[in-house]
């Protein structure tokens, strides 16, 4: 480990070997652009994982603690019916607090699909009760067999269905994340490896004569790492820094409607972009590194 930290130190300090290293054609592009292109969708893929876990985080916490009553009835009995599932829940360990949301407060809630202008008076919609849980909570089990057998019109949802669905498809598109950024590395490992060989192919008459005047590979093999290290370094934080700026745009969590809020990172978060071009860094001075020695030994 510390052979490849001092290796690295040189790379980065060495200025003697510049000049064997074309400073740019299509090789040094290629290995600029793929690097920016790579950092560019890396931030976007780490993006992708913050937001799943803060969209999981969000409606998680707005569903734990409580849950609803959805009483279908005639209006004639709808307020006979909400009246006994209230002394339902009054006399429930676990609840806190039970209230049944007036035709005003189930207004807003389709208001988001259908508009402000809904006339809810006239449609037979059905009676919400809210529910708020206390300590543990309540017995959901126990709370539907009785309203099964009290209340026939009421029906318990609990938001499990819609938790347990959530947190796995919050855990999927982290995984996908994940994956995104190993296949982008591989994918800029490859890119620039083939970029450093190709270099070197195009400068064997040069290589052949620095060998013919004593210059070892490690020598040799130093400048091209070196040289392509800091230009995928310098290619992965400009398109780093562009892909922040596009993140930045995104809905943030005040957006008023914004259904899939806080898509970006927020805080302290942003400075783990700041690894971004370091792994590019690290990715290209492995890729370069490994491309240089195997060519070196090719070469005459």
């Amino acid at each position: 480990m510390k052979a490849i930290f001092e290796h690295i130190f040189e790379i980065v300090t060495v200025d003697a070997t510049s000049g064997i290293v074309p400073r740019s054609g299509l090789n040094a592009a290629l290995t600029a652009f793929s690097s920016a292109a790579m950092a560019f969708l890396a931030v976007f893929a780490f993006a992708l994982a913050l937001a799943a876990g803060q969209l999981a985080k969000n409606w998680g916490s707005e569903f734990a603690g409580q849950a609803t009553i959805v009483i279908v009835a005639s209006e004639t009995d709808m307020e006979d019916r909400v009246d006994r599932v209230l002394q339902v829940l009054e006399t429930t360990p676990g609840i806190a607090l039970a209230r049944a949301m007036d035709l005003d407060e189930q207004r807003e809630l389709l208001e988001p699909w259908f508009g402000p202008d809904l006339p809810v008076e006239q449609l037979s919609l059905p009676r919400l009760i809210e529910i708020f849980e206390e300590g543990r909570g309540f017995d959901a089990e126990s709370l539907r067999l009785r309203l099964a057998e009290e209340v026939p019109d009421a029906t318990l949802d609990d938001h499990a269905r819609w938790q347990q669905p959530l947190a796995k498809a919050s855990s999927r598109l982290r995984g996908l994340a994940v994956l995104s950024i190993i296949l982008i590395a591989g994918v800029t490992a490859a890119v620039i490896a083939l970029a450093a060989q190709g270099a070197l192919a195009a400068n064997a008459q040069v290589i052949g004569v620095l060998r013919l005047i004593g210059a070892r590979d490690d020598f040799i093999e130093t400048a091209f790492v070196r040289r392509f290290t800091l230009r995928a370094l310098a290619g992965a934080t400009g398109g780093g820094l562009i892909g922040a700026l596009a993140v930045s745009i995104l809905p943030g969590s005040q957006s008023e409607g914004a259904l899939l809020s806080g898509l970006g990172p927020s805080g302290l978060q942003w400075f783990w972009l700041l690894l971004i071009p370091i792994l590019a860094g690290g990715v290209a001075y492995a890729a370069t590194l490994g491309a240089a020695r195997r060519a070196l030994r090719t070469l005459p």
